[in-house]
């Protein structure tokens, strides 16, 4: 007769605590991420961030050494890490903060592209050049990063072969833009 197998299940170290550490892995990387985010556009909302993600870190890490024998505790460890990467992302994309300058170059006439992204109170800089097949046009115009897809599409919708380059800005100043809405991030 086989011998009776018991196994204990230990609710707070199986359940409660790989939460936790997950819980707080996410929180922590999201936090990261959108701090890194505010770094790159030199801003200084990114060191407060920076103490409050390296102590919820702490509490993860110190539920972690608590717990060494648990496997749980480690696939929560890394599976909150890539859930708060993404979501992060999704956070920080959300926020649109930034400046960016789309440049287009075009070989075809962009006299319509000018006026339509004018109408919409938008700076353009046409500058006249050459190409690798003859001569175009380049187009700079500077937005906020909630209004770039407002431009592309623009830029899609009149010239739809056209190339077009979207780029970070550190800093702008003394250009035309279009006045942004308050009240749901910009956009």
């Amino acid at each position: 007769m086989p011998a009776e197998v018991r196994v204990e299940f230990d609710l707070h170290q199986h359940v409660l605590v790989p939460l936790l550490v997950f819980g707080a892995r996410v929180l922590d990387v999201s936090i990261g991420t959108v701090r890194i985010m505010l770094l790159q556009r030199g801003s200084r909302v990114a060191v407060p961030l920076g103490f409050v993600e390296v102590m919820i870190w702490l509490l993860a890490i110190g539920n972690i050494m608590q717990n060494l024998t648990n496997p749980l505790c480690y696939l929560a460890f890394a599976g909150g890490f890539a859930t708060g990467s993404l979501l992060g992302m999704a956070i920080e994309g959300r926020l649109a903060l930034g400046t960016q300058v789309v440049r287009v170059i075009t070989r075809a006439d962009a006299t319509a592209l000018i006026e339509a992204l004018r109408a919409l109170d938008f700076g353009v800089t046409v500058v006249p050049a050459e190409g690798a097949t003859g001569p175009v046009q380049i187009l700079y115009t500077v937005a906020k990063r909630a209004q770039v897809p407002a431009v592309v599409e623009k830029v899609r919708e009149f010239n739809p072969r056209a190339f077009y380059v979207v780029e970070d800005v550190r800093a702008a100043r003394e250009g035309v833009f279009p006045q942004v809405p308050r009240g749901r991030l910009g956009k």
